[in-house]
């Protein structure tokens, strides 16, 4: 694909969060809305092309844990509130290149997590399996090998232990499973077409309205013959 390669073209191997929702949204899984910004003159705009509220984030390939280096503000609902964001942020990227990705605020009380990891010996894997914070506390998750049908997809959601967030619970309208289904099938795909992928990390992957979107991602390109 046109991104892997100006990617790969640039010495890097890691795509940026905006990087990656692109490749993500090539092949039909849902993203957020969002624009990168570089500087504070297109801030405004672009947050109010989005509209309020919002999530500001640093954005760049450098950067694959924003908690941690605190370049993330949420819930942003005015302009002066986005322009100190802002400030913050790129204060705290410390003159590692990239902009500002100005995000909408997906509200959902159930996160999960979607990925791609290449086995050295089996290839492209799929990855579904309860996400947030508490990921790699709980490991609740379930594989299957890529390509994927739609039963492969449906089973990978009941092997979880907590596979009955994906149902009506207190007051949610139960997880459109089949929609989940097309974002394992299309991860599938995209490690099936794409050998330089080496792993994809959707987390969170929020439930809003009782459909996926995925609010974060980071791909990771390896070495292979087609790069």
């Amino acid at each position: 694909m046109e991104i892997i390669q100006k990617v790969l073209g640039e010495g890097r191997h890691v795509l940026s969060e905006y990087e990656s929702k692109l490749l993500l949204a090539q092949y039909g899984i849902p993203v957020t809305r969002e624009i990168v910004v570089e500087d504070e003159t297109d801030l405004i705009s672009a947050a109010r092309d989005i509209g309020y509220p919002l999530v500001l984030k640093g954005c760049s390939s450098e950067i694959s844990h924003k908690t941690e280096t605190n370049i993330i503000r949420l819930d942003i609902r005015t302009d002066g509130e986005a322009t100190t964001a802002f400030r913050e942020i790129k204060a705290n990227m410390n003159g590692r290149p990239g902009g500002v990705l100005v995000q909408e605020m997906v509200r959902g009380q159930r996160e999960l997590m979607a990925g791609l990891t290449r086995d050295p010996q089996f290839g492209p894997c799929v990855m579904f399996g309860l996400g947030g914070i508490f990921t790699e506390i709980l490991k609740d998750v379930s594989f299957r090998l890529a390509p994927l049908k739609h039963l492969d997809a449906l089973d990978m959601m009941q092997e979880i232990k907590g596979h009955k967030i994906l149902e009506a619970v207190r007051g949610m309208e139960p997880a459109d499973t089949d929609m989940l289904a097309q974002v394992l099938i299309r991860l599938g795909d995209i490690g099936v077409e794409n050998d330089p992928i080496k792993e994809i990390d959707i987390n969170p992957l929020i439930i809003r309205g009782g459909k996926p979107v995925a609010v974060d991602a980071l791909v990771v390109l390896g070495e292979s013959e087609a790069s």
